[in-house]
Parts: structure tokens; C-alpha cells; sequence
């Protein structure tokens, strides 16, 4: 889908305008196919197929602050998991503020649950599906790793995912996706506040340079799902930030690509 087709969203930040721009600028070329899970313009997917593919699908949720984002943002992942064959996705999703806790989760869970059920037809495994997201994405991807068992995934890699949005969470202001003050949903909507019982393997990876609240979540997130019998690795990007974080998504002799392809693999 053309970025000019969708819906106006909130205005980018200048940060985000240079992220939007680099990730498309990285994705030219890339072609997925296009498929819908809703009637809304934003709840799409794109998948991308490997020429040979080896059974695991990796499904991939993009970032923007729950206010800002597109699907074809991820697009610039997609090569390096298809060589390895591995199915790639990217997910869309509908946008704060208009939609607020939990309409974006629950478009995101129904994206997995449609890729899911429709693996077999693209050359995977629904039995090995994966989940990741950058930033607000793995926000939605550790949440449904956590509270969506009848998903069946297999495990979940966020990059510079938001956990926990309580007291001790670091952040500077409440996100709006949130919804009004009053809404309660800062625990059900937290990651680190939903872990029931032993949780599904989970590869956290961050910037050593990453925002200043994520840096702590991510040590307290790996210390909870270790304490509740989770299969957990952490890996620091070192010299990256929240934004050359998410580029090293796509950069396949980068700090990031071999690690998470082999441990797809390994699980």
C-alpha cells in the first residue's frame, strides 16, 4: 500500500521524519504481499516469502510512539530473513490517539492470529511463529507473548520495547494511547505486570545508548521472566540508539540479524 493512500496520522516529530525516511529509503525494492485482516487501511500485513523457506515465520510489528506508523516501515528487515529462510511479516496496526488501549493490541493479535492461521499457505510452520517489534511494536508483541497463550507462539523478539508503564517506569509523561488518566490501563497494558506463569522464550534487545527508561525496563523485564522460568537472553546493541536499534534489523552481518536468526533456529 502507498503511504499516501493511508489515513492522515498525528504529525511526525523531526526524529521520527528522519526514521520514516531512512527505513523506507533501506526497503526500496522490497515487494511483500499485501493482505488484510480488517476493513481499516492500517490493519494490513505484508509478507514476504523465501525462495526456500525452512518452516519459522517471524512476525514483525513497527514502532511510532502507538501514534505514528506503517507497516511497509519494516519492510527493510524482511531479505535478511527470507534468505535465511524464514518467513517475514510486517503488521499493521490502527494509531493513538483516534484509537486508544487496546484497539492497536487487539489489531496486532489479529494480525498474528490470521498469519497463524493462514502459515501453511505461505510456506511456514504455525506451529513456529515468532512475534517481534521495535519500540511501541514490541511493546504489543511482549504483551501478546504474554497474555494471548492460544496464539501458540514461539517465542518473542522485541527491540527497545516499552514493559511497564506504572510507577517505576521511567517515562516522562503518560503515552496517550493509554487513553484518559482514569482509564486504568496502565497494568494491563504493562508487560512485566502480566506474567502468569512459566512465559514463552524471549531474545530483549536494546541500544546501549537507547532512551534513558528503556535501559532499566529491559534489565527488569529479564530479571522477572527469568524469575518466572523464562528462557531469556538480553543483548545490548552497543553504540546504538532507539533509532539505529531498529536499523540493525535489518542489517544481516549486524549486531542483531545473526543472533536473532539463530536463535529462531535454536527454538
Amino acid at each position: 500500500m502507498r503511504i499516501e493512500d493511508y489515513p492522515p496520522q498525528e504529525p511526525f516529530s523531526d526524529a521520527a521524519r528522519a526514521y520514516h525516511d531512512e527505513v523506507m529509503r533501506r526497503g526500496e525494492g522490497a515487494r511483500g504481499e499485501e493482505q488484510r485482516y480488517g476493513d481499516d487501511p492500517y490493519q494490513g500485513i505484508l509478507i514476504f516469502r523465501p525462495a526456500q523457506p525452512k518452516g519459522p515465520l517471524l512476525a514483525f510489528i513497527h514502532g511510532g510512539g502507538w501514534t505514528n506508523g506503517y507497516k511497509e516501515w519494516m519492510a527493510f528487515m524482511a531479505p535478511c530473513f527470507t534468505e535465511a529462510g524464514i518467513v517475514f511479516a510486517s503488521i499493521g496496526y490502527r494509531l493513538a490517539p483516534k484509537h486508544v488501549f487496546p484497539v492497536g493490541y487487539d489489531d496486532a493479535c489479529a494480525g498474528i492470529a490470521w498469519l497463524v492461521e493462514h502459515a501453511r499457505a505461505r510456506g511456514a510452520d504455525p506451529r513456529r511463529v515468532f512475534v517481534g517489534g521495535h519500540s511501541a511494536g514490541g511493546h504489543y508483541a511482549a504483551l501478546m507473548a504474554l497474555k494471548r497463550p492460544e496464539l501458540g507462539l514461539r517465542g518473542c523478539l522485541p527491540i527497545s520495547g516499552v514493559f511497564d508503564f506504572g510507577a517505576q517506569s521511567g517515562l516522562s509523561m503518560r503515552p496517550r494511547f493509554l487513553g484518559p488518566p482514569d482509564s486504568g490501563a496502565e497494568t494491563p497494558a504493562s508487560p512485566i505486570a502480566n506474567i502468569r506463569g512459566k512465559p514463552i522464550p524471549f531474545l530483549l534487545a536494546h541500544g546501549s545508548e537507547d532512551f534513558p527508561h528503556l535501559v532499566p525496563q529491559a534489565e527488569r523485564m529479564a530479571t522477572a521472566l527469568r524469575e518466572a522460568g523464562g528462557d531469556v537472553e538480553r543483548l545490548v546493541l552497543q553504540g546504538r540508539n532507539h533509532f539505529s536499534a531498529s536499523y540493525a534489523g535489518g542489517e544481516a552481518q549486524g549486531p542483531w540479524v545473526p543472533r536473532a536468526v539463530d536463535w529462531i533456529f535454536r527454538h
